[in-house]
């Protein structure tokens, strides 16, 4: 098996050096530039490239798929920082706080639609199997982006609205981008299924680390401004969990909290961390983020791979648990 950073390398050389984005017009193709080389896990993409060559296919047939993910990925998050006005994506400023909000909107659809071209590389078959997928990924990431805004006008969302909302926002990317390497690869239908849903419950505890690393990580080594979620009151798993198992004192102390846009956010940051550790949330997600993991590597034994490969991707899901980054 490849190892995770070669696979890494090996995308970044092909993103670098075989994809071409035009120059002109520069206001929309600089954007595009400028986000993709802010460097980020590349999660997804290698995910891709591993599946691919799990079921025994070189990973370099799925460099184009892998792609096409992330060239996604990277729509949606240009897109998103202009919903949430997010100043920083990857420790360096959002596209549309480095150019405008119109570039940025119409710099993300560009991407969009050079990721679907990327699938015209792969054979009829293929090509329809991989489109289809990508086109239902991409309409349900559309719909948990719609809920996750109508959470923010909502006094009443449940932990479980949560979970059906990042399920579709984050991850059933992750689930496609490890389908498609199977689809690249030939894999059986059953494998194709076992592969999607390992991927989609190590997205959903990848989202819920990354919602715990938004209150609790090092901003030195998160990227993003960490707080970010408090500022924009925003319901998350932590939020929600908190109000349903604190005092009522707490809670009401909680909810006012989540009312207030104080000038200066670091006082309110501070107390509502104090109400998610009082009230056991903190340790509860991180229970959550366990429990998705496990889901997934039981997932193994339905997939047609090596014992090797299984030992992979179990080492793999378990890492995220303890991610910082």
């Amino acid at each position: 098996m490849t190892s995770l950073d070669a696979l890494r390398t090996a995308f970044l050389t092909h993103l670098h050096t075989r994809f071409s984005v035009p120059k002109e017009p520069q206001n929309l193709y600089s954007p595009i530039h400028y986000i993709l080389d802010l460097g980020g896990k590349r999660l997804r993409p290698v995910l891709t490239l591993m599946s691919c060559e799990l079921f025994g296919t070189p990973f370099e047939k799925a460099q184009n798929a892998a792609l096409a993910v992330e060239l996604f990925h990277n729509f949606s998050l240009i897109h998103d920082d202009i919903m949430d006005n997010a100043p920083l994506r990857r420790g360096k400023e959002t596209v549309h706080e480095k150019w405008d909000i119109n570039t940025g909107i119409l710099s993300g659809d560009a991407l969009l639609i050079l990721a679907y071209q990327l699938f015209e590389n792969y054979d009829p078959e293929t090509f329809q199997k991989l489109a289809k997928l990508f086109s239902k990924t991409a309409i349900e990431v559309c719909e948990g982006q719609q809920y996750d805004m109508d959470f923010e006008e909502r006094d009443n969302v449940s932990v479980e609205e949560y979970l059906h909302m990042i399920n579709f926002k984050t991850a059933v990317l992750v689930g496609a981008a490890m389908e498609m390497g199977a689809i690249v690869a030939g894999a059986s239908e059953k494998s194709q299924a076992a592969i999607y849903e390992f991927g989609r419950n190590l997205g959903l505890a990848f989202q819920l680390q990354d919602d715990y690393l938004d209150v609790f990580g090092d901003p030195e080594t998160f990227g993003k401004q960490v707080g970010g979620d408090i500022i924009s009151n925003k319901k998350t798993y932590l939020f929600l969990t908190a109000l349903n198992d604190t005092s009522a004192e707490d809670s009401k102390e909680l909810e006012h909290l989540y009312s207030i846009q104080p000038e200066n956010p670091e006082e309110k940051i501070e107390a509502v961390k104090r109400l998610f550790i009082h009230s056991g949330a903190e340790e509860k997600t991180k229970q959550k983020i366990k429990k998705f993991t496990e889901i997934a590597i039981q997932l193994l034994d339905d997939l047609d791979i090596s014992e090797t490969g299984k030992k992979e991707l179990t080492d793999f899901a378990n890492q995220l648990i303890f991610r910082t980054v």
